[in-house]
């Protein structure tokens, strides 16, 4: 028993924790992730199903983040996706995919950059599955989006705001709403 409760102390010390509570180790975690919206529309049933051309793909996402609790934000990847052809809209599906981020002694900038890049490439793979089987549940084939290179694409935003403020001009692409 009394080694049982020395690896508990010793766990509870990993990482430079203090024994008196004071941690000031930087420290994030995903907490937990849950599908917080979910439309499927398919307008031309029952006609669609006997169209024949592949339909055109639009895929349009959005990535928020606002803090919900002591330490806890609420990180959304939204995807909206409409499938179209010549004869009119196949499908539209729209998802806001969320996850809870820990979040402590952790720089602001350093906190941006995880709540907008690394948390959305952490959620992408099981929204990507949500949509693939929300389009198989619709009566089409799965839907199986390409990855997301989402660190790419809040360096280009922090690039293009950057250069908008440099030129004089309000940013286009605000690095702190949504992406």
């Amino acid at each position: 028993m009394a080694d049982e409760e020395g690896i508990l102390t010793n766990l509870d010390n990993a990482g430079g924790a203090k024994p008196n509570g004071a941690d000031t180790q930087p420290a994030v975690g995903l907490i937990t992730q849950y599908v917080k919206d979910l439309s499927v529309e398919n307008p031309n049933a029952p006609d669609v199903y006997q169209w024949n051309e592949a339909p055109q793909i639009d895929v349009q996402f959005n990535i928020g983040a606002e803090n919900v609790g002591s330490d806890v934000h609420e990180v959304t990847l939204k995807m909206t996706l409409t499938a179209s052809s010549q004869r009119g809209k196949v499908y539209i599906v729209d998802l806001a995919f969320c996850g809870l981020v820990g979040m402590r002694n952790v720089a602001e900038d350093q906190a941006h950059a995880f709540l907008y890049a690394e948390a959305p490439r952490l959620l992408f793979p099981f929204a990507r599955r949500v949509v693939a089987d929300a389009v198989r549940d619709a009566g089409f084939p799965p839907l199986m989006l390409d990855p997301i290179d989402f660190n790419g694409l809040y360096v280009q935003r922090l690039q293009a705001r950057r250069a908008e403020e440099a030129a004089g001009g309000d940013p286009v692409a605000p690095v702190t709403g949504n992406s």
